[in-house]
């Protein structure tokens, strides 16, 4: 009797394993296309299709060139193209830290950690020439790349583009102020607040 139901649970199992075994197979073999595969059902004789003329893939619409390019009319705008708000400063530091710092330090300029391990130095954002650059013009450098400097097309969307963008402005401002642009402050303990420990600029 048992000899009998662990042949019945054998068998079974086998089955099972037949029936598997069996459905895989047909899967791997059903009518398909590899990519790049020809194919004789077109008269090209290719069986990918080209895109339909207009199409344009869900997400990637981009009308607004201002937004999306940092250019209107092949020149670099000058305002950025939405209000920016506390929130989007704070995204703007956390990305620009994340992105830029390698490169261009927590200060913006120019002596990140992978620049003092011997990559190529860029510019200060300090710098009059990019104190004076358009945002347009930062932003196109993000999203396009200048020189050493990769693309960053891929990582960053463009709305965080922006707000890294706004973040460099801020640098600036933060570097080029005086104690007294501070209101209602201080112009000799903010002085004396803002030279590092062992003396010197950052």
């Amino acid at each position: 009797m048992k000899s009998n139901r662990k042949t019945s649970c054998l068998l079974a199992s086998a089955f099972c394993l037949l029936t598997v075994a069996g459905c895989r197979q047909d899967m791997h073999n059903q009518p398909k296309y590899r990519p790049l595969r020809p194919s004789q059902l077109f008269s090209d004789g290719s069986s990918a299709r080209p895109l339909i003329e207009g199409t344009v893939a869900r997400g990637t619409l981009q009308e607004d060139d201002a937004f999306f390019t940092g250019k209107m009319s092949g020149a670099t705008i000058k305002e950025l193209p939405f209000q920016i708000t506390e929130k989007d400063l704070d995204r703007g530091q956390e990305r620009f830290n994340i992105y830029c710092t390698p490169c261009h330090d927590m200060t913006g300029s120019g002596r990140g950690m992978v620049v003092q391990r011997g990559y190529r130095q860029p510019p200060s954002f300090h710098d009059p020439r990019l104190r004076a650059a358009d945002p347009g013009h930062i932003f196109d450098v993000i999203s396009n790349g200048f020189g050493a400097m990769p693309d960053y097309r891929a990582q960053i969307d463009p709305r965080d583009r922006w707000r890294i963008v706004a973040y460099v402005r801020a640098l600036q401002l933060t570097n080029a102020g005086t104690a007294a642009d501070i209101p209602g402050g201080n112009p000799d303990a903010a002085n004396k607040a803002a030279q590092p420990a062992g003396g010197g600029r950052h």
